[in-house]
């Protein structure tokens, strides 16, 4: 699943190589912490969060049925 999001975000920001993922596992759900470099902090989350919205909507569809826990993706600072 990391490299999904991984290969969705770099193509979008200036700084490919500051784009970080810190997975948070519990009993009934799996968070993905996605960190960019601030400048790029717009271009990922879009007008409205539009483009986070739409990486959102590819994570959780890939994850759908494979696991029995819940995914969630955060954009944080």
């Amino acid at each position: 699943m990391e490299e999904l999001i991984l290969t969705i975000v770099k193509p979008l920001v200036d700084h490919p190589d500051e784009v970080k993922i810190n997975l948070e596992e519990s009993d009934r759900s799996i968070t993905y912490k996605l960190s960019v470099h601030p400048e790029d902090m717009g271009k990922v989350i879009g007008k409205q969060g539009r483009v986070a919205k739409a990486i959102r909507t590819v994570v959780y569809a890939a994850s759908g049925s494979k696991q029995q826990k819940k995914v969630f993706l955060e954009i944080v600072e």
